[in-house]
């Protein structure tokens, strides 16, 4: 069976959002750890967040997913900008430990004319003040789409990143397949290619969760827009061949595309259709 989810809203804690996803047939889901605008988290109810880990185990749930605020910048040119990703991003590693041994995503960031290096660098700086070796949390950095001055659209930038770091082994990587097909990897026309050369370049033991979306823009448009499954340039058929590749089926698959619960319901269904 396809592990697919989709993102909720954590305002009412870990149980609605477990009832939630298995009200729509899915087994995972994503989550921000706090307004994505960034700002105070509301406290944690160690109960609330006992009680959805034996809900998931019951109900057959694999890892969830966390994904950082949006406002986040690990590489911005202000450094109030650094200091607050880097203490927001250390509070949720922290809070994660309430539902121990899941994963959570960030955007590696925008270097801001910085450049490229300075950008690699501050972005690794900041994860070896913040990974701790007792954690059981993996961080993931998610593909990027290219646009402005966005670190992480390239695999190598990925990849150096990652040999930056002392910890590699609390790393992986969430590939988005809108942010890649506007970014210029070609997963419609060479999904073997491109899979090839995460796996030259990053090692596909890396690879640890999907975000799936379709977009709203043509082959390597570097805007990241995404589109509900099948209406946009990737399509369909791309689809099918995502969800049955063999270095694929098996992770977990996050929806992030522009819908409501039912619509996502469906989309989780389409999906699961899709599977051979």
């Amino acid at each position: 069976m396809l592990n697919i989810g989709c993102h909720l809203s954590n305002s009412k804690g870990y149980m609605n959002m477990c009832r939630e996803a298995a009200s729509i047939g899915a087994n995972t889901f994503q989550f921000f750890t706090r307004n994505p605008r960034g700002g105070a988290a509301k406290d944690i109810d160690p109960a609330d967040a006992a009680e959805a880990l034996e809900f998931m185990k019951a109900h057959g749930f694999v890892k969830i997913l966390a994904h950082a605020p949006y406002t986040l910048n690990p590489c911005a040119a202000r450094p109030e900008v650094r200091e607050f990703t880097e203490n927001t991003m250390a509070d949720d590693l922290h809070r994660m430990e309430f539902t121990p041994g899941n994963m959570y995503n960030f955007h590696p960031g925008s270097h801001v004319g910085q450049g490229i290096d300075t950008g690699i660098e501050l972005i690794t700086s900041m994860l070896n003040r913040i990974l701790r070796p007792e954690q059981s949390t993996t961080v993931l950095l998610e593909t990027m789409a290219g646009k402005g001055s966005e670190v992480g659209s390239r695999f190598e930038e990925l990849r150096r990143i990652i040999d930056g770091c002392e910890l590699k082994d609390k790393l992986g990587v969430c590939l988005d397949t809108c942010h890649v097909f506007d970014g210029g990897y070609d997963i419609v026309g060479d999904l073997d290619g491109v899979l090839a050369e995460f796996d030259r370049v990053l090692g596909l033991e890396r690879l640890k969760a999907i975000h799936i979306n379709d977009t709203k823009n043509p082959f390597a448009g570097h805007k990241d827009r995404h589109e509900k499954i099948g209406e946009g340039y990737i399509g369909i058929e791309a689809f099918r061949r995502i969800v049955n590749h063999p270095a694929l089926k098996e992770l977990p698959f996050f929806l992030e595309t522009p819908n409501e619960l039912d619509g996502y319901g469906r989309e989780i269904a389409l999906l699961r259709g899709l599977c051979e």
